[in-house]
């Protein structure tokens, strides 16, 4: 796959395309991916995805935006989708005022190349998103491009999704995996949405190696990218991948209130089972469940009870 970063970009009119912010490649983007690469294939095109950065919504608030995945996560994951080309286009306060007809226009069509373009069922773009599919219709009419509009992927229809989701199932979006794992730390529900286990990836740095001092040995991991969303404070259950395999354990995301810290909110892992130096590596953590809150013991006593326990329910939640 090919990754190009505007605007200094290499036209291609074969481009089937579909553009949008694609955070977290979730099963909704999946389905917009998987009709693209097909139709691509069909007609002879190059699936192409067309995205942003930094997330348009930040640069339009003002707001950071915890990223699901960051711009390599995503390249990887739709390459492994079938995409060929992965363009991304610096968004900045100038290119959200573009007028919808001059994005399509200059962007799309003159810059990126298209000829075809595949959209989900809500998809706005352009100035104060103006641009809608009756926009694209107009316009592919006049340019000769055709439009496809793939529509609302709802999760477990008359189900509902783990964790806190509705009894009527739930439309798949970035915002609903993003409130999932930072209200409640909904580590299974997102997953469901997702279609994979929530992951951060970061080096293992040093800490305080209290974890040690009681039986627990943890690695802290500092996410590779200070956009990602670390999940609500707490406890989980985690799979994790290192330089020698693969491992089970378990993580805490919080400020270790047990001990009195500076209250630096950090990533601690667990592996079960291991006897090691993970000090420099890079750890890639797929997040399971949630077991607990964090909360602070009267002594060392009390933790290392808990931690045991949770062991057990990790060890559970894990087998499944």
């Amino acid at each position: 796959m090919t990754r190009e970063l505007g605007p200094d970009l290499a036209r291609d009119e074969r481009s089937v395309v579909t553009t949008g912010t694609f955070d977290g490649v979730h099963l909704g983007h999946r389905a917009i991916v998987a009709y693209l690469v097909a139709r691509a294939r069909e007609i002879g095109g190059v699936p192409t995805v067309v995205t942003f950065s930094p997330h348009p919504r930040e640069v339009i608030t003002g707001q950071p935006v915890p990223l699901l995945t960051t711009l390599d996560e995503r390249a990887d994951a739709l390459e492994a989708l079938g995409v060929e080309r992965f363009v991304v286009l610096p968004f900045s306060r100038a290119l959200s005022q573009l007028e919808p007809e001059a994005y399509v226009e200059d962007v799309l069509i003159g810059q990126v190349g298209m000829r075809e373009i595949v959209v989900g069922y809500d998809h706005r773009f352009g100035r104060g998103r103006m641009g809608d599919r009756a926009t694209l219709d107009r316009i592919g009419a006049q340019r000769g491009f055709s439009v496809d509009v793939i529509p609302e992927q709802i999760y477990g229809a008359g189900e509902g999704v783990a964790g806190d989701g509705p009894a009527q199932g739930v439309t798949i979006s970035s915002s609903e995996i993003r409130r999932r794992l930072l209200e409640a730390g909904d580590a299974a529900g997102a997953a469901q949405l997702l279609g994979r286990p929530y992951r951060i990836t970061g080096p293992v740095v040093k800490g305080d190696q209290r974890g040690r001092t009681i039986g627990f040995p943890t690695a802290n991991v500092q996410p590779s990218n200070p956009a990602k969303l670390v999940p609500k404070t707490g406890v989980y259950a985690v799979r994790v991948t290192h330089r020698g395999g693969a491992a089970v354990g378990m993580m805490n995301v919080g400020v270790r209130p047990t001990f009195e810290t500076d209250g630096r909110r950090t990533v601690e892992v667990h592996l079960f089972d291991f006897d090691g130096d993970l000090y420099g590596q890079t750890l890639t953590v797929d997040v399971v469940a949630r077991l607990r809150d964090e909360r602070k013991f009267d002594g060392i006593g009390g933790l290392v009870a808990q931690l045991r326990e949770d062991e057990g329910q990790a060890r559970a939640a894990l087998a499944g």
